[in-house]
């Protein structure tokens, strides 16, 4: 497949895809240039605050409610784990029913006795790897 890139200012933003048939990497282009986001929406308190997901540990389900884990402060987000999962990039990889870890942001793995898998982030938070997601990280990893 063919990719050409033009860059002009003075142009609005379009993606052209031509292709002779309609196939999954087609779909992903797509999916990739309608949904992907560069920040999510977070509340503190009563302020609105716009998060780069550069800046993003992790983003857990605690309470029944959605919080993206920064280093330093955690942010509510007013929309579904699912719905946050379907609009981000490659770095955020989901490691359990209720966290998207971002791979940058991942100090080490501890592998324990009973075989599970923690992952320590780099402001301090842990959480563990589900046994359904463990083979799918060890592959994004290059650990398998």
């Amino acid at each position: 497949m063919k990719c050409k890139v033009i860059i002009d200012p003075s142009c609005d933003e379009r993606i052209e895809i031509y292709a002779k048939q309609n196939l999954p990497l087609v779909e992903d282009i797509k999916r990739l240039a309608e949904g992907y986001k560069t920040e999510l929406i977070g509340y503190k308190d009563k302020e609105i605050v716009p998060l780069d997901l550069a800046e993003i540990i992790c983003i857990a389900v605690i309470s029944n409610k959605v919080y993206a884990i920064c280093e330093k402060e955690n942010y509510l987000l007013k929309e579904r784990l699912y719905v946050v999962e379907a609009g981000l990039p490659d770095d955020f990889l989901k490691i359990n029913q209720s966290c998207l870890a971002n791979v940058k942001k991942i100090k080490s793995f501890d592998a324990s006795i009973s075989g599970t898998l923690k992952v320590h982030f780099q402001n301090g938070y842990t959480d563990y790897v589900s046994r359904r997601q463990l083979k799918a990280i060890k592959e994004r990893l290059g650990i398998l």
